[in-house]
């Protein structure tokens, strides 16, 4: 009577969130937190390279190049998330077998359901807010720099172009140095020299100007000398000139999203394989948020003697393989290989199988008849 009366005791008055729950939630999203800004920071810097790199060649003004970054960075940060997770749960279980605590938590009787309920009150709620941030705000971030980047073309003039200094484009190709540039962005006395296969031309005027025309943008240059011809050759070709204009860019083309910046629902309503691919590509984001704790709590244990971290190789090995098997059955998708329904279902389905097989490696095939006979009594 006293043992019936305890276990309903435990049933029912059992807190929602336990201690356990608590220090697992808070010790995860700190290491979260940390893991997640510091890779996401390192993929950051590289990426701001390469839109520096656009903003010195010109094709990126100033005053996009922040902007652009910060969308930059949504993007990146939705996608490392999984690679957070699962490195951050690996870590904090890691320490936790090297500390003996999980040894404590298997005396008080805490099995697997304790401790995935610990970790999945955490990640639930996280894999709904990259639900979110994946269907929702990556597109979006990737629409904005669609727009910037058309915005800067219609816009673009000889970015970083100085009075006092030349300035190099193209490679080298395109030189130009301006000695002074008024308040109108009319610039004096100029001097331009432009490399095309074996022949070099070289332009100066007393001024020059860009001008939109119907079929392009030019810049004109007032009162000046152009001479062109092979270096080395005698036979230049030296004209004066009152106007000379030249075409910089050609006729302004439509906006147009890549399939990456198309919002979801225009993605949900579309047959298109290469569609269906790509929302299958959004949904991977807080399927394998859930699925790489899933594998995660297993793997921790696997290196008991390696250290806190000597798990992380094995568990990269790991991540790897399920980001390429997302790759590739994306691409499979796209081209009629695999079957739209395989998609997600096969790639987690798959490594569903794998961590239920790491489980049976931790607590052993028994515990995998017990929990199975268990649930039939139920």
């Amino acid at each position: 009577m006293q043992a019936r009366s305890s276990k309903a005791y435990n049933k029912v008055n059992r807190p929602w969130i336990t201690v356990f729950d608590k220090m697992i939630v808070v010790d995860l999203l700190k290491t979260l937190l940390s893991v997640w800004s510091v890779i996401v920071v390192i993929i950051v810097s590289r990426a701001f390279i390469r839109i520096l790199d656009k903003a010195v060649d010109g094709q990126l003004s100033n005053e996009t190049l922040l902007t652009m970054l910060a969308l930059k960075s949504i993007i990146i940060s939705v996608d490392l998330l999984p690679a957070a997770v699962f490195m951050a749960v690996l870590m904090v279980f890691g320490r936790m077998y090297k500390d003996q605590e999980m040894a404590a938590v298997a005396s008080a009787g805490g099995g697997s359901s304790t401790i995935y309920r610990a970790v999945f009150t955490l990640l639930l709620p996280l894999s709904i807010v990259t639900t979110g941030l994946s269907m929702l705000l990556s597109p979006w971030a990737e629409a904005g720099m669609e727009k910037l980047m058309h915005r800067d073309k219609q816009t673009a003039d000889l970015r970083g172009i100085a009075a006092g200094k030349f300035s190099e484009y193209s490679h080298g190709d395109l030189v130009f140095y301006v000695e002074h540039i008024d308040a109108n962005k009319k610039m004096h006395q100029v001097f331009v020299q432009q490399r095309n296969k074996n022949d070099v031309g070289i332009i100066t005027a007393e001024t020059a100007s860009i001008v939109d025309l119907p079929d392009g943008r030019y810049m004109v240059f007032e009162h000046g000398e152009r001479a062109q011809g092979q270096p080395g050759a005698f036979n230049y070709v030296i004209e004066a000139f009152d106007e000379y204009s030249v075409q910089i860019e050609g006729k302004n083309s439509a906006l147009s999203f890549p399939r990456e910046a198309m919002t979801s629902s225009d993605l949900w309503h579309s047959s298109a394989l290469v569609d269906i691919a790509e929302l299958q590509r959004r949904c991977f984001a807080p399927l394998s948020v859930l699925l790489l704790a899933f594998l995660a709590v297993p793997l921790a244990q696997m290196s008991p003697r390696g250290g806190v971290y000597g798990n992380i190789a094995i568990g990269f090995l790991i991540y790897f393989t399920y980001s390429n098997f997302t790759r590739v059955s994306q691409a499979w998708v796209s081209n009629g290989t695999l079957p739209t329904e395989l998609g997600v279902v096969g790639v987690n389905a798959l490594f569903l199988l794998v961590g239920a097989l790491l489980l049976m490696r931790l607590y052993g095939w028994q515990w995998l008849l017990i929990k199975i006979n268990a649930k039939a009594k139920q």
